[in-house]
C-alpha cells in the first residue's frame, strides 16, 4: 500500500510497481517539485520557513541530483535553472545567502537575462 492507503499500481505493460500519491507518482511528484527550485522566489521562501536549515530536507535536495543523469534530465522543462538551483542548494553557503533580497534579485535578473538572449528588439 503507498503511504495514503492507494494501493500501487503498475504502468503499462510494465511489472513494476509505481507508488502513487493523490493519483501522483513518486516520480511525477519530484519532478515538479525539483522544477519549482528554478525559482528563486521559492528558493528564498524554503529558506525563509527555515526548510533549508532540516539536514533530511537538505539530504533529499541532495538526492534530487538524480535529475542530472540524461536519463532523468531530458524531463526537465528548465534545465540549466533547474540543475544550477539544485546544486547551489548543496553549499550551506548559498542556503543562507537565499534570505538576502539582492541574492534573489541577481539571480532573477540573470534568469531573465538567460531567457531572452538572442531575442530580437
Amino acid at each position: 500500500m503507498a503511504a495514503n492507503g492507494q494501493t500501487n499500481g503498475t504502468t503499462g505493460s510494465h511489472s513494476q510497481n509505481i507508488e502513487f500519491y493523490a493519483g501522483y507518482s513518486r516520480f511525477e511528484i519530484e519532478l515538479e517539485f525539483v522544477q519549482s527550485l528554478s525559482n528563486p522566489y521559492y528558493l528564498q521562501h524554503l529558506a525563509s520557513q527555515k526548510y533549508l536549515e532540516n539536514e533530511e530536507f537538505v539530504a533529499y535536495l541532495a538526492y534530487l541530483q538524480y535529475f542530472q543523469d540524461p536519463k532523468y534530465l531530458k524531463y526537465l522543462q528548465y534545465p540549466g535553472p533547474t540543475l544550477r538551483a539544485l546544486e547551489m542548494l548543496q553549499e550551506e553557503r548559498f542556503r543562507k545567502e537565499i534570505l538576502i533580497p539582492a541574492v534573489v534579485e541577481a539571480m532573477v535578473a540573470e534568469g531573465f537575462e538567460a531567457a531572452t538572449s538572442g531575442l530580437s528588439r
